[in-house]
């Protein structure tokens, strides 16, 4: 059974740092694309950042140059590092998974997903 894991979301104050892990289990993932997406309240899910296969990494404009994806193969794990967080980035964060590396992949491109995470950014 595959799952995604998500963890370390919670409250901070804006300008602050938030570190999200995914632990992904049931198959290897080095070969898929991880990355995250979010979901604000009222809005349509919305692509956060990808980490291809082969290393290639891309974000959406609105978390370019604050927000940092890293993963473990070795570990089956994914990693977003937020940092100069602002009050609109408020929203639940899932860890997701897919067999094609594409640069803005949408919902429907991802395989795998995990439950998310909640973080809430205060001003």
């Amino acid at each position: 059974q595959v799952q995604l894991v998500e963890s370390g979301g919670g409250l901070v104050q804006a300008g602050g740092s938030l570190r999200l892990s995914c632990a992904a289990s049931g198959r290897t993932f080095s070969t898929y694309a991880m990355g995250w997406f979010r979901q604000a309240p009222g809005k349509e899910r919305e692509f956060v950042g990808i980490r291809w296969s082969i290393g290639s990494t891309y974000y959406a404009d609105s978390v370019k140059g604050r927000f940092t994806i890293s993963r473990d193969n070795a570990k089956n794990t994914v990693y977003l590092q937020m940092n100069s967080l602002k009050p609109e980035d408020t929203a639940v964060y899932y860890c997701t998974a897919g067999p094609r590396n594409l640069p803005n992949p949408r919902v429907y491109d991802m395989t795998y997903w995990g439950k998310g995470t909640l973080v809430t950014v205060s001003s």
